[in-house]
């Protein structure tokens, strides 16, 4: 084999360039709250079974429903789908074709992800 000439080269991602973006975070979280909405979907769905099978088995789910944990995944969940509401609208502004320069996108990133915060929030205080 022939000797080769090797370069110092630069990890990809290149570590001094790096840095986040808001629309890769919020990529991202489109991702993560997608998948964590099935906490609350399987949490939400034991708790109805269980109430048609027996008192004894929707004592124990409601107890789980009812807690702190319970509050915690249906509170998360409550969040993903405002935040997935919200980042469907930003979707679709994108796919007009309106909202793509650098700027804005950040801009609206960073509204998706207050927004969905505070109407979580409200919605916690209206309920």
């Amino acid at each position: 084999m022939p000797a080769t000439n090797r370069r110092e080269r630069p990890l990809s991602p290149h570590i001094q360039i790096f840095r986040w973006h808001v629309p890769m975070l919020t990529s991202i979280l489109t991702r993560i709250t997608g998948h964590a909405l099935m906490a609350g979907v399987v949490l939400a769905l034991w708790w109805l079974t269980a109430a048609a099978v027996s008192d004894a088995a929707f004592a124990t789910a409601n107890a789980v429903a009812t807690s702190w944990f319970g509050d915690l995944v249906f509170t998360g969940s409550l969040w993903a789908v405002w935040y997935h509401y919200l980042a469907g609208l930003r979707h679709l502004y994108f796919d007009a074709g309106r909202g793509l320069r650098i700027e804005v996108a950040e801009k609206l990133g960073i509204a998706v992800i207050v927004g969905s915060v505070v109407m979580t929030i409200l919605t916690i205080i209206v309920i």
